[in-house]
């Protein structure tokens, strides 16, 4: 059963928004004639958009169904052990036309009870940014609940919100309990706990083609928050090449940066599978049976079993992230 698994690409799962654009389809060739294409969906298993093979003898298959079956060969011992049959991450890539509403998600106690979920921590990349795009992400001062519900109240919300310009290359850790928006303009990659769970809190009051606004979740919402997190959800990290800079570690998922301009042999030491999301260029990934090449906006799911490979590559530059 291990021998049958090798790298696996899937066929990405996209979603029109009503703050989407047309860069995943102008910048990555994503199959799509929208113009509010929001997401990309990389690597799934949340119902109703489950992620299905597609290269290799296992095309046409989902991932929920690879990992009923195939369990710790794809997933890894302790990830098995810790999640069972649950996929632990969801992947996508964004484009921000317009400002994403200001929101946050509950962790994974709040969410467990409401949802029947996961919680919602999860990290973002920036590909992409037009001339003064921003995030928001925290607050600009010290904010209590109290303070937080009379600028929500007087419609003053966006005063006491951290905006900030950013560029290709910036990344930013978003816990569970913190307030964020992806600003109109940003192209990223996102990496995330396996939920689909957000709280709008506030919507830039506009309205849908047929005249509505977007319900907004302020009641539930606030138990949500975490008002103590500190101000530390900028990542800085090395660029060495060749190697597996460290970005982000938390305990739902561990994610490097690599830029790769040679060819450089891996093993998986880590005893979970791993994924690359393509940020640039173009990578070979290599095993003693296959050839994969993945380019820019482009994911694969490498399994646990699969422990030797290598990373070839003139110029790219990679997310390596497992759990």
């Amino acid at each position: 059963m291990k021998s049958s698994l090798y790298p696996l690409k899937f066929q990405p799962i996209l979603k029109d928004k009503i703050w989407g654009g047309s860069k995943l389809n102008e910048y990555f060739n994503k199959a799509s004639e929208s113009k509010i294409l929001g997401e990309s969906w990389e690597i799934s298993t949340v119902p109703e958009a489950v992620s299905i093979v597609s290269n290799g003898a296992l095309s046409g298959q989902s991932l929920q169904d690879l990992v009923n079956e195939h369990q710790s060969a794809l997933l890894g011992e302790k990830n098995w052990e810790r999640f069972g049959k649950a996929f632990p991450l969801l992947i996508k890539f964004i484009d921000a036309k317009q400002d994403l509403s200001i929101q946050l998600h509950p962790n994974d106690e709040l969410a467990k009870k409401r949802h029947n979920s996961f919680g919602k921590t999860e990290m973002w990349y920036v590909m992409q940014a037009d001339e003064a795009a921003n995030l928001i992400v925290g607050f600009n001062k010290k904010v209590d609940k109290e303070i937080y519900l009379k600028h929500l109240e007087e419609k003053r919300l966006t005063e006491i919100l951290n905006f900030d310009t950013v560029k290709e290359g910036d990344t930013y850790f978003i816990e569970a309990g913190r307030v964020h928006a992806i600003g109109a303009g940003v192209l990223l990659a996102e990496i995330q706990q396996t939920s689909d769970v957000t709280y709008r809190v506030y919507d830039w009051d506009r309205v849908d083609a047929n005249g509505k606004e977007r319900e907004l979740h302020n009641d539930i919402a606030i138990d949500a928050f975490d008002f103590n997190m500190e101000d530390d959800y900028r990542v800085s990290y090395k660029k060495e090449k060749n190697v597996s800079n460290a970005m982000v570690t938390c305990p739902y998922f561990t994610t490097n940066f690599m830029i790769i301009d040679s060819e450089i042999e891996k093993h998986n030491k880590w005893d979970s599978f791993l994924i690359y999301m393509c940020v640039d260029g173009a990578v070979e990934i290599i095993t003693d049976s296959t050839t994969i090449k993945i380019s820019k906006g482009e994911t694969i799911l490498i399994p646990a079993t699969v422990k030797d490979f290598s990373l070839k590559s003139e110029y790219g530059k990679l997310l390596e992230v497992y759990v």
